[in-house]
């Protein structure tokens, strides 16, 4: 077969002429092709996407604190010394010593004068928490 001048679409394949057929114009007169302009869209999807994972690292961030708080209060006691078994669901306050070092007592700061350092809520997964 003939090869046909460039102003002519003719589709090899199917052996047809089918230029009113083509997504796109196929004629000098026809509207010029523009591409879309998606720097907007894009630019606004990388902010939205942005400030999702920032929202989201300041939530992971805050509960890893909040752990960490925990992890602290939970050392400190359990380090401190006590020379009894605390009861669940009781709370027990934290004092230094002279030496400066933390024991557990059940006597409440208003009834003493030792240094106290902060009381405590043993919960059921014996774990402390500041009261």
């Amino acid at each position: 077969m003939a090869k046909k001048p460039d102003l002519v679409v003719y589709n090899e394949e199917t052996e047809k002429y089918d230029a009113s057929l083509k997504p796109y114009g196929t004629n000098a007169s026809a509207p010029a092709i523009k591409p879309t302009d998606t720097a907007t869209w894009r630019n606004d999807g990388v902010d939205r996407v942005n400030k999702q994972l920032k929202s989201k690292f300041d939530e992971i961030k805050k509960a890893y604190e909040e752990l960490m708080t925990q992890f602290e209060y939970n050392d400190l006691v359990y380090n401190a010394k006590f020379n009894f078994e605390p009861v669940i669901g009781e709370i027990y306050h934290l004092y230094n010593n002279k030496n400066k070092e933390p024991f557990l007592s059940l006597i409440a700061p208003d009834q003493c004068r030792f240094d106290h350092l902060g009381s405590f809520r043993l919960n059921s997964q014996k774990m402390w928490e500041k009261i």
